[in-house]
Protein backbone atom coordinates (compact mmCIF):
# COMPACT_ATOMS: atom_id res chain seq x y z
CA UNK A 1 0.00 0.00 0.00
CA UNK A 2 1.33 3.40 -0.98
CA UNK A 3 1.49 5.63 2.08
CA UNK A 4 0.89 9.20 0.92
CA UNK A 5 2.14 12.14 2.96
CA UNK A 6 -1.38 13.30 4.02
CA UNK A 7 -2.22 9.78 5.20
CA UNK A 8 1.16 9.44 6.94
CA UNK A 9 0.70 12.80 8.67
CA UNK A 10 -2.75 11.78 9.94
CA UNK A 11 -1.52 8.44 11.27
CA UNK A 12 1.56 9.92 12.90
CA UNK A 13 -0.55 12.64 14.50
CA UNK A 14 -2.76 10.00 16.08
CA UNK A 15 0.28 8.46 17.72
CA UNK A 16 1.35 11.92 18.91
CA UNK A 17 -1.99 12.24 20.70
CA UNK A 18 -1.31 8.96 22.46
CA UNK A 19 2.05 10.28 23.65
CA UNK A 20 0.51 13.54 24.86
CA UNK A 21 -2.29 11.91 26.83
CA UNK A 22 -0.07 9.65 28.92
CA UNK A 23 -0.10 10.86 32.53
CA UNK A 24 3.02 12.87 33.36
CA UNK A 25 5.38 11.47 35.96
CA UNK A 26 8.72 12.40 37.44
CA UNK A 27 11.51 10.85 35.39
CA UNK A 28 15.31 10.66 35.47
CA UNK A 29 17.31 13.69 34.31
CA UNK A 30 18.37 12.83 30.77
CA UNK A 31 20.71 14.90 28.59
CA UNK A 32 20.95 14.27 24.83
CA UNK A 33 23.62 15.68 22.54
CA UNK A 34 21.84 16.51 19.24
CA UNK A 35 18.27 17.08 18.08
CA UNK A 36 17.60 13.84 16.14
CA UNK A 37 18.68 11.74 19.12
CA UNK A 38 16.73 14.04 21.41
CA UNK A 39 13.60 13.38 19.35
CA UNK A 40 13.99 9.63 19.70
CA UNK A 41 14.63 9.84 23.45
CA UNK A 42 11.69 12.24 23.81
CA UNK A 43 9.41 9.65 22.23
CA UNK A 44 10.53 7.00 24.70
CA UNK A 45 10.13 9.39 27.66
CA UNK A 46 6.72 10.75 26.63
CA UNK A 47 4.42 11.29 29.60
CA UNK A 48 7.21 12.36 31.94
CA UNK A 49 9.72 15.17 32.11
CA UNK A 50 11.35 15.58 28.67
CA UNK A 51 15.07 15.10 28.12
CA UNK A 52 17.33 18.14 27.84
CA UNK A 53 18.93 19.00 24.48
CA UNK A 54 22.57 20.07 24.50
CA UNK A 55 23.34 21.32 20.95
CA UNK A 56 20.43 23.60 20.08
CA UNK A 57 19.26 25.47 16.99
CA UNK A 58 21.59 25.55 14.01
CA UNK A 59 24.77 24.86 15.99
CA UNK A 60 26.99 22.05 14.73
CA UNK A 61 28.34 19.30 17.01
CA UNK A 62 31.56 19.38 14.99
CA UNK A 63 32.65 22.71 16.49
CA UNK A 64 30.37 23.16 19.49
CA UNK A 65 31.83 24.96 22.51
CA UNK A 66 30.61 23.91 25.93
CA UNK A 67 29.09 26.60 28.17
CA UNK A 68 29.07 26.61 31.98
CA UNK A 69 25.36 25.70 31.92
CA UNK A 70 26.17 22.70 29.74
CA UNK A 71 28.79 21.49 32.20
CA UNK A 72 26.29 21.84 35.04
CA UNK A 73 23.69 19.87 33.07
CA UNK A 74 26.21 17.08 32.48
CA UNK A 75 26.93 16.86 36.18
CA UNK A 76 23.23 16.85 37.08
CA UNK A 77 22.22 14.19 34.54
CA UNK A 78 21.28 10.64 35.46
CA UNK A 79 21.67 9.54 31.84
CA UNK A 80 23.56 11.05 28.88
CA UNK A 81 22.90 9.95 25.29
CA UNK A 82 25.48 10.74 22.59
CA UNK A 83 27.03 9.24 19.44
CA UNK A 84 30.71 9.18 20.34
CA UNK A 85 34.09 10.88 20.04
CA UNK A 86 34.01 10.90 16.24
CA UNK A 87 30.91 13.10 16.29
CA UNK A 88 30.67 15.12 19.53
CA UNK A 89 34.39 15.53 20.26
CA UNK A 90 33.57 18.32 22.71
CA UNK A 91 31.92 15.76 25.02
CA UNK A 92 34.75 13.25 25.19
CA UNK A 93 36.81 14.78 28.01
CA UNK A 94 33.86 16.07 30.09
CA UNK A 95 32.30 12.60 30.06
CA UNK A 96 35.56 11.04 31.20
CA UNK A 97 35.61 13.42 34.15
CA UNK A 98 32.06 12.71 35.30
CA UNK A 99 31.28 10.93 38.52
CA UNK A 100 30.80 7.20 38.22
CA UNK A 101 27.10 7.35 39.08
CA UNK A 102 26.25 9.05 35.76
CA UNK A 103 25.43 6.60 32.98
CA UNK A 104 26.28 7.45 29.37
CA UNK A 105 24.98 5.63 26.29
CA UNK A 106 27.54 5.78 23.48
CA UNK A 107 25.47 4.98 20.40
CA UNK A 108 28.42 4.57 18.04
CA UNK A 109 28.72 1.14 19.62
CA UNK A 110 25.61 0.18 17.65
CA UNK A 111 27.29 0.85 14.32
CA UNK A 112 30.85 -0.22 15.02
CA UNK A 113 34.01 1.85 14.95
CA UNK A 114 34.75 3.68 11.71
CA UNK A 115 31.17 3.76 10.45
CA UNK A 116 29.10 6.85 9.68
CA UNK A 117 28.11 8.50 12.98
CA UNK A 118 24.84 9.85 11.50
CA UNK A 119 23.27 6.47 12.18
CA UNK A 120 19.82 7.86 13.06
CA UNK A 121 19.20 8.44 9.33
CA UNK A 122 18.22 4.77 9.00
CA UNK A 123 14.86 4.11 10.72
CA UNK A 124 16.09 0.67 11.73
CA UNK A 125 18.90 2.33 13.68
CA UNK A 126 16.38 4.73 15.23
CA UNK A 127 14.50 1.67 16.48
CA UNK A 128 17.69 0.25 17.98
CA UNK A 129 18.46 3.58 19.65
CA UNK A 130 14.99 3.68 21.18
CA UNK A 131 15.37 0.12 22.47
CA UNK A 132 18.80 0.90 23.97
CA UNK A 133 17.45 4.01 25.70
CA UNK A 134 14.38 2.14 26.92
CA UNK A 135 16.51 -0.54 28.56
CA UNK A 136 18.66 2.10 30.28
CA UNK A 137 15.64 4.05 31.53
CA UNK A 138 13.99 0.94 32.94
CA UNK A 139 17.12 0.23 34.98
CA UNK A 140 17.20 3.81 36.26
CA UNK A 141 13.45 4.15 36.77
CA UNK A 142 11.77 0.72 37.05
CA UNK A 143 8.55 2.22 38.42
CA UNK A 144 7.89 3.77 35.00
CA UNK A 145 9.14 0.79 33.01
CA UNK A 146 5.74 -0.02 31.50
CA UNK A 147 5.44 3.52 30.14
CA UNK A 148 8.88 3.39 28.54
CA UNK A 149 8.12 0.03 26.94
CA UNK A 150 4.74 1.22 25.65
CA UNK A 151 6.24 4.39 24.21
CA UNK A 152 9.02 2.44 22.52
CA UNK A 153 6.52 0.07 20.90
CA UNK A 154 4.44 3.01 19.63
CA UNK A 155 7.58 4.68 18.28
CA UNK A 156 8.55 1.50 16.43
CA UNK A 157 5.08 1.36 14.83
CA UNK A 158 5.51 4.92 13.59
CA UNK A 159 8.90 4.00 12.14
CA UNK A 160 7.32 1.24 10.05
CA UNK A 161 4.91 3.75 8.52
CA UNK A 162 7.68 6.27 7.99
CA UNK A 163 9.93 3.74 6.27
CA UNK A 164 7.20 2.77 3.80
CA UNK A 165 6.49 6.41 3.02
CA UNK A 166 10.15 7.27 2.48
CA UNK A 167 10.60 4.34 0.10
CA UNK A 168 7.62 5.48 -1.96
CA UNK A 169 8.86 9.09 -2.05
CA UNK A 170 12.39 8.16 -3.13
CA UNK A 171 11.58 5.34 -5.56
CA UNK A 172 11.54 7.62 -8.66
CA UNK A 173 15.03 9.04 -7.97
CA UNK A 174 17.10 6.09 -6.76
CA UNK A 175 19.12 6.10 -10.00
CA UNK A 176 19.65 9.89 -10.11
CA UNK A 177 23.27 10.83 -9.28
CA UNK A 178 24.07 13.68 -6.89
CA UNK A 179 26.76 15.07 -4.57
CA UNK A 180 26.49 16.08 -0.91
CA UNK A 181 28.41 18.70 1.01
CA UNK A 182 29.91 16.23 3.48
CA UNK A 183 29.70 12.51 4.08
CA UNK A 184 26.73 12.42 6.43
CA UNK A 185 24.05 10.41 4.63
CA UNK A 186 25.45 6.90 4.24
CA UNK A 187 22.84 5.27 6.48
CA UNK A 188 20.00 6.99 4.60
CA UNK A 189 21.48 6.26 1.17
CA UNK A 190 22.07 2.58 1.86
CA UNK A 191 18.58 2.15 3.28
CA UNK A 192 16.86 3.60 0.23
CA UNK A 193 19.28 2.66 -2.56
CA UNK A 194 20.29 6.19 -3.57
CA UNK A 195 23.07 7.14 -6.00
CA UNK A 196 25.38 9.55 -4.22
CA UNK A 197 28.57 10.05 -6.24
CA UNK A 198 30.80 11.90 -3.80
CA UNK A 199 31.04 14.23 -0.84
CA UNK A 200 32.49 17.67 -1.57
CA UNK A 201 34.51 17.63 1.65
CA UNK A 202 35.41 14.95 4.16
CA UNK A 203 35.74 17.42 7.00
CA UNK A 204 33.03 20.13 6.96
CA UNK A 205 35.41 22.51 8.75
CA UNK A 206 37.95 22.41 5.91
CA UNK A 207 37.50 23.57 2.32
CA UNK A 208 38.65 21.20 -0.44
CA UNK A 209 41.87 22.09 -2.24
CA UNK A 210 42.27 23.18 -5.84
CA UNK A 211 42.89 19.66 -7.16
CA UNK A 212 39.80 18.38 -5.41
CA UNK A 213 37.69 21.19 -6.87
CA UNK A 214 38.88 20.38 -10.41
CA UNK A 215 38.14 16.69 -9.86
CA UNK A 216 34.65 17.47 -8.57
CA UNK A 217 33.86 19.74 -11.53
CA UNK A 218 34.96 16.97 -13.90
CA UNK A 219 32.82 14.42 -12.00
CA UNK A 220 29.75 16.64 -12.20
CA UNK A 221 30.24 17.23 -15.91
CA UNK A 222 30.95 13.61 -16.84
CA UNK A 223 28.30 11.98 -14.65
CA UNK A 224 25.42 14.34 -15.38
CA UNK A 225 24.82 14.75 -11.65
CA UNK A 226 21.50 16.48 -11.13
CA UNK A 227 22.12 18.15 -7.76
CA UNK A 228 24.65 19.29 -5.22
CA UNK A 229 23.26 19.50 -1.71
CA UNK A 230 24.29 22.14 0.80
CA UNK A 231 23.46 22.10 4.53
CA UNK A 232 22.13 24.84 6.83
CA UNK A 233 25.26 24.68 8.98
CA UNK A 234 27.60 24.73 5.98
CA UNK A 235 26.56 26.61 2.83
CA UNK A 236 29.77 27.62 1.07
CA UNK A 237 29.79 29.67 -2.11
CA UNK A 238 31.92 26.84 -3.46
CA UNK A 239 28.82 24.98 -4.62
CA UNK A 240 27.97 27.69 -7.13
CA UNK A 241 31.49 27.44 -8.52
CA UNK A 242 31.26 23.67 -8.83
CA UNK A 243 28.05 23.65 -10.88
CA UNK A 244 29.03 26.55 -13.16
CA UNK A 245 28.58 25.49 -16.77
CA UNK A 246 26.65 22.34 -15.88
CA UNK A 247 22.95 21.52 -15.63
CA UNK A 248 23.25 20.63 -11.96
CA UNK A 249 21.16 22.44 -9.35
CA UNK A 250 21.81 23.31 -5.71
CA UNK A 251 19.50 21.78 -3.12
CA UNK A 252 19.65 21.55 0.65
CA UNK A 253 19.64 18.66 3.09
CA UNK A 254 19.56 18.97 6.85
CA UNK A 255 20.65 15.84 8.76
CA UNK A 256 20.32 17.59 12.13
CA UNK A 257 16.96 19.37 11.80
CA UNK A 258 18.45 22.79 12.52
CA UNK A 259 15.21 24.74 12.09
CA UNK A 260 12.88 22.19 13.69
CA UNK A 261 11.43 22.58 17.18
CA UNK A 262 12.78 19.86 19.48
CA UNK A 263 10.54 17.00 20.52
CA UNK A 264 9.35 13.58 19.30
CA UNK A 265 7.98 14.93 16.01
CA UNK A 266 11.36 16.36 14.98
CA UNK A 267 12.65 12.95 13.93
CA UNK A 268 9.76 12.25 11.55
CA UNK A 269 9.74 15.78 10.14
CA UNK A 270 13.49 15.59 9.56
CA UNK A 271 13.32 12.28 7.70
CA UNK A 272 10.34 13.27 5.56
CA UNK A 273 12.10 16.54 4.74
CA UNK A 274 15.25 14.75 3.59
CA UNK A 275 13.29 12.52 1.24
CA UNK A 276 11.17 15.32 -0.18
CA UNK A 277 14.15 17.65 -0.72
CA UNK A 278 16.10 14.92 -2.47
CA UNK A 279 13.18 14.09 -4.73
CA UNK A 280 12.35 17.73 -5.48
CA UNK A 281 15.87 18.53 -6.63
CA UNK A 282 16.53 15.30 -8.52
CA UNK A 283 13.25 15.04 -10.40
CA UNK A 284 13.62 16.50 -13.86
CA UNK A 285 10.86 18.34 -15.67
Amino acid sequence: MLVTRPLLTTILASFAVLFATVARAETPAVLVSVKPLHAIVSAVMAGGDPPRLLVKGGASPHDYAMRPSDAAALNDADLIVWIGESFELFLAKPLQALAGNVKAIRLMDLAGEGDDPHLWLDPDNARKIAERVTDALIILDPDNGDRYRSNSIAFAARLDLLDASLRATLAPVTDKPYLVFHDAYGAFERRYGLTRLAAITINPQRKPGAKRIVALRDLISESGAGCLFAEPQFTPALLATLIEGSAARIGQLDPLGASLPPGPEAYFTLMIGLAENLRACLMTD
